[in-house]
C-alpha cells in the first residue's frame, strides 16, 4: 500500500517557528504526501513553499476548542483561502453537540462549508469527549451539513484516534463523506490499523517515519 497519499503531515504546535514549516514541506514534497496541515498564521508560507507541488495546504479552524462563534470561524476560513488554504479542518462546537443543539451545531458546519466554496472541509469531532452513539450521531450531522471528512481529534484533548471510533464514523456515514484519523498515530502499523478500519487520511506529526519504517 502507498501510504504517503494517506498522509496529512501536520505540525500544529504552538512553539513551530518558520524553520519548522519550511522542513515541513520539504518532508511533504519528498514523500508526496497529500497535505500539510499548520495552523493558519503559516497559510502563507506553507502555500508559497507548496506551490505546484500537488501537495495540498489544510488549516486549522476554530482550534482547538469548538466554541468560536460561527461568524468567527467563517470568517477564519474565509482568511485561509485568500492565504493559499485548500483544505480546511474545523472543530465542531462541541459542548452544544453535548447540550443536545444539534441543529445550531449542523448550522455551524453549514456556514463553513458555505465560506470554502467547493474545497475539502474536514469537522473534527474530539472523540475521546463522545461515546459511541454521539460520534455516529455527529458524523450523520456532519456529513448531511456537507462537510467532505469527518476527523477524530484535534490531539490537544484527553485522547487521540482510536481504531473503535474509526469504525463507528465509518458505521454512520458509508460512502457518504470520508474520515481523517489524527492524534497519536506514530506508527506505520497503527496507520495501517486506522486505513482498515475506514480512515482515508491519517493527520500525524510521524509521516516520515510512517513511510519510511
Amino acid at each position: 500500500m502507498e501510504i504517503a497519499k494517506f498522509i496529512d503531515h501536520t505540525l500544529l504546535k504552538q512553539e513551530a517557528i518558520p524553520a519548522d514549516i519550511e522542513k515541513l514541506c520539504k518532508e511533504a514534497i519528498s514523500n508526496r504526501f497529500a497535505a500539510v496541515c499548520v495552523n493558519p498564521v503559516y497559510v502563507p508560507l506553507a502555500a508559497k513553499l507548496l506551490g505546484g507541488s500537488g501537495v495540498e495546504v489544510a488549516t486549522v479552524v476554530g482550534f482547538p476548542l469548538g466554541a468560536n462563534t460561527s461568524r468567527t470561524k467563517v470568517q477564519e476560513t474565509e482568511e485561509a483561502l485568500v492565504n493559499g488554504a485548500t483544505e480546511i479542518d474545523m472543530v465542531m462546537a462541541i459542548g452544544l453537540y453535548k447540550a443536545g443543539s444539534f441543529a445550531e451545531v449542523r448550522k455551524d458546519i453549514e456556514m463553513v462549508v458555505r465560506a470554502a466554496a467547493g474545497r475539502t472541509v474536514k469537522v473534527i469531532l474530539e472523540s475521546c469527549l463522545l461515546t459511541e452513539k454521539e460520534i455516529e450521531d455527529a458524523s450523520i450531522i456532519s456529513a448531511d451539513a456537507g462537510a467532505a471528512y469527518v476527523k477524530t481529534s484535534t490531539g490537544f484533548s484527553t485522547g487521540g484516534a482510536t481504531v473503535e471510533a474509526v469504525a463507528a464514523m465509518k458505521r454512520a456515514v458509508g460512502d457518504r463523506c470520508k474520515i481523517k484519523a489524527s492524534g497519536g498515530i506514530r506508527t506505520r502499523d497503527v496507520a495501517l490499523l486506522m486505513i482498515d478500519a475506514g480512515a482515508s487520511r491519517i493527520g500525524t506529526s510521524s509521516g516520515v517515519a510512517i513511510v519510511n519504517p
